[in-house]
């Protein structure tokens, strides 16, 4: 199971390489992709999002599991916030890696880096 931040969707649909092969890697072996709600927020947030933007971020996360915050990932998030002094956003992205038990994917492995998370660099 793998679980995606912002800046990895965002590599794969703007066509790098390593980011799509990747992806396309996970899809042949029809692995299981989560997708927290706050990524679908930064995702979507971006200014002067175009249209077609817009579809392509859809297609992909047709494709995933998203992982919405509730009080258990808040609570998890909180305590990798406090300990990690992380970004909130960061901190929900980690902390619902650790609640799937997922390998978090991501460009920016510095902002991860905590013990309990295998983190994939793409």
């Amino acid at each position: 199971m793998y679980l995606f931040d912002t800046n990895a969707i965002i590599y794969f649909l703007s066509g790098d390489k390593k980011a799509v092969e990747f992806v396309k890697e996970i899809v042949k072996e029809n692995k299981t992709i989560y997708v927290p709600t706050i990524v679908r927020l930064e995702l979507f947030s971006k200014s002067n999002l175009t249209s077609v933007e817009q579809n392509a971020i859809s297609d992909f996360l047709s494709y995933t599991i998203e992982i919405n915050l509730d009080k258990t990932i808040a609570d998890i998030a909180a305590a990798i916030r406090r300990k990690f002094r992380m970004k909130v956003a960061d901190s929900i992205v980690a902390a619902s890696a650790l609640y799937t038990n997922s390998f978090l994917v991501t460009r920016n492995i510095k902002d991860f880096k905590i013990s309990d998370i295998q983190v994939i660099k793409i």
